[in-house]
């Protein structure tokens, strides 16, 4: 079967390459390849009682199908070039939030308005981080919340449905080129069947970083190492940091350590939310959602705390370091791993019963453990380091009880090289989202779709 284009994955840089192109001409025929199920038949088998851990599904229902890992995220859109890629380097920094508050203005007509959008701008907190060794990013933030955002996926995927054909449970195993009139083709080669197009978007998020690798090998498309970010999950009362998450919801907090002047943030802050699962490529790691209506929501605020790692030669694999560290909490826990903070500076390892009697309780049933034989040493001194300074700005962040899940850690593709259209050196080849190396966010990735699929119309 022949398409105009073709968009491998149905992830927020694929929907919204697909919406933009089908706006902009109703008369190109689309095809959408994903590896996971429609968003409707994404169902995780964990119920906490006959399922308590994972089991390994052929098609991971968190991080595949229809809206991508992003499906069940807490639904933030941060509107910024201060973090979530470097789209703006390529496409320009006006450009880039023009396209993010694009992507905001579809999200709230499929479904998320009434939503709030939070600010940093003019915000008291930002001096208080300033002089406590702190630095507070600029950003809009946009939550739909993880319940919101499942219905604006919906209404997008009613609309898109109509316009184009998905083929779900249809992994892409390789992307071949062919010649045609002097131009170059490409042939989608699947299980079900080989499908050609003159334009392809390759949208497979962070979950399809290896197989990106994979297929710039084939194709010879350049590629430098990214880097891996990696660290713990945070939960705690919420009251500790209601100040914070009542006026910005999201706070991008970064801090220079004394010993080693790494850097550590803040990342995907929970504000009432719950700690959840993650798997990717069969590697159990940990995540964090929250909802926007009230009945669904915890006594808990839950964020993670990530360092990245950089590496240079000779090593290239950032994310099977990623992996190395994922594994050893695997193997020591059967999945991820909770300590208190307290036993944690202690020495000692977190046991049912101190579990059991802390203040806060957990909202993930993990196993207790000790994550000082998970973390490298230099990681978790920093974190450590991080939740001291956090401590000044919210007290009772350093608290005993404040748990610890591990490991949280965020993988990026290789960064393939790209020109200003985001296309390849192959003509109409076009590598978006996250798993391009280039945006690392909802909001970025969403843009980045729009993006190309404006480039693509503009050429019919």
């Amino acid at each position: 079967m022949d398409y105009d284009v073709i968009i491998i994955g149905a992830g927020p840089g694929g929907i919204f390459a697909a919406y933009e192109l089908t706006k902009l001409d109703n008369g190109l025929k689309i095809g959408v390849f994903e590896a996971g199920n429609e968003l409707k038949d994404r169902k995780c088998p964990i119920d906490g009682e006959k399922v308590k851990s994972c089991i390994n599904c052929k098609s991971c229902s968190i991080m595949s199908g229809f809206g991508g890992a992003g499906a069940f995220s807490d639904g933030k859109y941060n509107i910024t070039n201060d973090f979530g890629g470097t789209l703006h380097e390529f496409i320009g920094k006006e450009k880039a939030i023009k396209l993010m508050n694009y992507v905001d203005s579809v999200n709230l007509s499929h479904g998320g308005e009434g939503t709030k959008l939070y600010s940093t701008a003019n915000t008291s907190i930002k001096k208080i981080c300033m002089q406590n060794k702190l630095l507070l990013l600029d950003a809009s933030v946009r939550h739909l919340g993880t319940d919101i955002n499942y219905i604006v996926l919906t209404n997008l995927y009613n609309e898109l449905k109509e316009k184009v054909d998905f083929h779900f449970l249809t992994p892409v195993k390789h992307i071949r080129t062919m010649s045609e009139g002097g131009s170059e083709k490409y042939i989608i080669v699947t299980d079900k069947g080989e499908f050609t197009c003159s334009n392809c978007i390759v949208s497979v998020g962070r979950s399809g970083s290896k197989w990106m690798e994979e297929i710039c090998s084939e194709l010879k498309i350049p590629t430098r190492s990214n880097r891996v970010d990696i660290g713990v999950r945070v939960e705690l009362p919420a009251e500790l940091f209601s100040h914070l998450t009542d006026e910005l919801y999201e706070s991008k907090i970064v801090y220079r350590t004394e010993k080693f002047e790494d850097k550590v943030r803040t990342f995907c802050m929970n504000p009432r939310g719950s700690v959840v699962n993650e798997n990717t490529n069969g590697i159990v790691t940990v995540n964090g959602h929250s909802y926007e209506d009230p009945a669904k929501q915890t006594r808990n605020t839950n964020f993670a705390l990530l360092v990245s790692k950089h590496f240079s030669e000779p090593f290239k694999d950032s994310n099977g370091y990623g992996e190395s560290i994922a594994r050893l909490s695997n193997m020591l826990g059967g999945g991820v791993i909770v300590q208190r903070f307290g036993d944690l500076i202690r020495g000692r390892r977190t046991n049912h019963k101190r579990l059991s009697d802390s203040f806060v309780t957990p909202t993930l049933k993990a196993e207790p453990g000790d994550l000082s034989l998970v973390l490298p040493k230099r990681i978790l001194d920093g974190i450590i380091e991080m939740i001291y300074a956090l401590d000044k700005i919210a007290p009772g962040t350093a608290n005993d009880d404040t748990l610890l899940y591990g490991v949280e850690v965020k993988f990026y593709n290789m960064e393939v090289k790209l020109d200003e259209h985001l296309e390849t050196s192959h003509k109409g080849l076009y590598i978006i989202g996250d798993g391009s190396g280039v945006t690392h966010s909802l909001s970025h990735a969403s843009a980045s779709g729009v993006f190309v699929a404006r480039e693509i119309a503009g050429q019919q």
